[in-house]
């Protein structure tokens, strides 16, 4: 059996998230469906992650297995002339027959947009806020996430997922054309992490929230204490990273 890391972006204002709903299009329904009309069989494809309903990803990976060789650049051609338009594939590289997109990557790395004007161009992929927020603010109290490793309190509630501990490397607010940009990579996220890290920072910028308050919330593991969950539509996957040694030549 081979197998096969599929790199992709996609648009995920039409989509209920990445993972196949019985009630609601998703990202991986349509890869399937692709790789079912190409390959003339079932694939099941299993993603790095679950984007959540509305949120976009300018780098997603995937893995599927198949019963022979494939030549990868006839994959990504054909892939593209069956997906729909809100999504493309960038490349497909064969890997170790182990390897795993979910399992095997060492980061992820998120954006979150806000801007403070109306915009009916990019009012998909980006939150209006219209309150003035203190951005170093919010990076005194993003850098407090460094400290911790259990984040329960921005984790969605009953999720299966084995425990809460996440190594946050990197978190940092920026100012870009005249939008605010939080920029976040971890080893792994939880359910909803980013968009309620999100949420509880922007509490802090427009001084609903100390510092101090922001490391009380953490600490005391209780995602009611935190803030609110901002849109999915400003929130981007844009980068997974993985060690070298599982990919092998085309």
């Amino acid at each position: 059996m081979y197998r096969y890391f599929i790199y992709l972006a996609y648009d995920g204002t039409n989509y209920h998230g990445w993972q196949i709903q019985p009630n609601g299009n998703s990202v991986q329904e349509e890869l399937m469906k692709a790789l079912k009309t190409f390959l003339r069989e079932d694939i099941e494809v299993v993603g790095a992650g679950r984007t959540d309903a509305g949120v976009h990803a300018r780098l997603m990976v995937a893995h599927f297995d198949f019963h022979k060789s494939l030549d990868c650049k006839m994959v990504c051609e054909k892939m593209n002339k069956l997906l729909p338009h809100d999504i493309s594939i960038y490349k497909v590289v064969p890997v170790r027959e182990n390897a795993h997109s979910r399992f095997d990557a060492t980061y992820r790395t998120y954006k979150y947009y806000i801007t403070p004007h109306k915009n009916p161009f990019n009012r998909n992929y980006t939150w209006c806020f219209h309150q003035k927020l203190d951005v170093d603010k919010m990076n005194e109290a993003a850098a407090t996430l460094f400290d911790y490793i259990d984040f329960t309190s921005f984790s969605k509630l009953h999720t299966d997922v084995k425990t809460n501990n996440c190594k946050i490397m990197h978190a940092l607010w920026e100012e870009e054309n005249g939008e605010l940009v939080f920029t976040i990579t971890a080893d792994r996220f939880l359910r909803n992490m980013v968009r309620a890290i999100v949420g509880t920072l922007v509490d802090v910028g427009w001084g609903k929230l100390s510092i101090e308050g922001f490391r009380c919330i953490i600490e005391n593991k209780d995602r009611s204490q935190a803030g609110s969950s901002v849109p999915g539509k400003g929130l981007f996957l844009v980068d997974i990273g993985y060690n070298d040694d599982i990919f092998l030549s085309c």
